[in-house]
């Protein structure tokens, strides 16, 4: 069995995954309840498992993967979010994290995902894996890079809440040309919807 950080800022969930790993025979070394603590305990306490949400406090969830495994990479990482749409997924992958769970599934999951990854496989969905792996690095700005110039040109200004028609008028193209284009970004991009687009525009500070 295995030492477990759990990292999350919502006492309720830390309880209920101590409660459930415990009852697998893993012990919980530590809880904490932002970023910052979960590098320094992470030093301190040198869990096999850390258990964590992407939404916490002080140092986003996604850094934090990428730094512990900086200070270790045999630790095994395990995202618990309620974040779970495929774009949240890839960018825990190519972070580094060993397995992902959803919080609006059955937390009984993350006993398989413990064991999972301790027998030395990931636990993310297998079109996770492959888009992660073949595809451009949703958590550097290099991703942007791989949009032509209309593409850029339609994603910052369906970011300013232009409509395709206004985009269409304005860049003297179809409706469905411009379609086409907001479909080509949401794909390289990795994200399926706008609400995801809007987040990565704000973390590259295209708007």
């Amino acid at each position: 069995m295995a030492d477990v950080l759990v990292v999350d800022d919502h006492p309720a969930i830390r309880m209920a995954v101590g409660i459930l790993l415990q009852q697998d025979g893993h012990n919980v070394c530590g809880e904490v309840d932002n970023g910052v603590d979960a590098i320094h305990q992470f030093r301190c306490l040198q869990p096999q498992v850390v258990v964590l949400d992407i939404g916490i406090p002080k140092l986003d969830g996604i850094e934090v993967v990428k730094r512990i495994k900086c200070i270790d990479a045999t630790a095994q990482v395990i995202v618990l979010s309620a974040q779970d749409s495929r774009h949240v997924m890839v960018r825990a992958y190519q972070a580094g994290a060993d397995g992902f769970v959803s919080k609006l599934e059955d937390l009984g999951l993350l006993k398989e995902a413990i064991r999972t990854c301790l027998g030395g496989r990931l636990f993310f969905p297998t079109e996770v894996i492959a888009h992660g792996k073949y595809s451009a690095d949703v958590n550097s700005r290099e991703v942007l890079n791989t949009l032509s110039d209309r593409e850029m040109s339609v994603f910052v200004a369906l970011c300013q809440g232009r409509a395709n028609k206004e985009i269409a008028g304005d860049m003297l193209l179809s409706e469905k040309t411009i379609s086409t284009y907001k479909a080509r970004v949401m794909q390289k991009l990795q994200v399926s919807n706008m609400v995801e687009l809007l987040e990565l525009a704000k973390r590259y500070m295209v708007i």
